[in-house]
């Protein structure tokens, strides 16, 4: 998980990493064709950045928040317009586009 969020934080700030760039796509993509839609991008919102369906909460700040090693718990209730089940099914998104073949603990 920690070469994902390296990944994820090269995309944030704009480093010019294709891998990381095609990395938010690949996430975004695949959370748009999930029939159980958890994240969305449309460029009306925060110009275009993947936010949580039904907020405006940057998928990002998620990962930022495990990455200074913060609790869900705590990223849940500092946004309470995200749900647990967005969260976790998010971060499943994430493994399972990073590592496909890695199994849940």
């Amino acid at each position: 998980m920690r070469h994902a969020l390296a990944v994820l934080q090269a995309a944030r700030d704009g480093t010019p990493d294709a891998a990381a760039v095609l990395l938010l796509d690949t996430f975004a993509d695949a959370a748009m064709n999930d029939p159980k839609l958890v994240v969305h991008r449309d460029p009306e919102i925060l110009g275009g950045t993947p936010v949580f369906v039904g907020t405006r909460v940057p998928v990002r700040v998620l990962f930022d928040y495990l990455e200074a090693g913060d609790s869900l718990e705590i990223f849940l209730d500092e946004f309470p317009s995200v749900t647990r089940e967005q969260a976790v099914a998010t971060l499943e998104l994430a493994r399972e586009i990073i590592a496909p073949d890695a199994h849940p603990a």
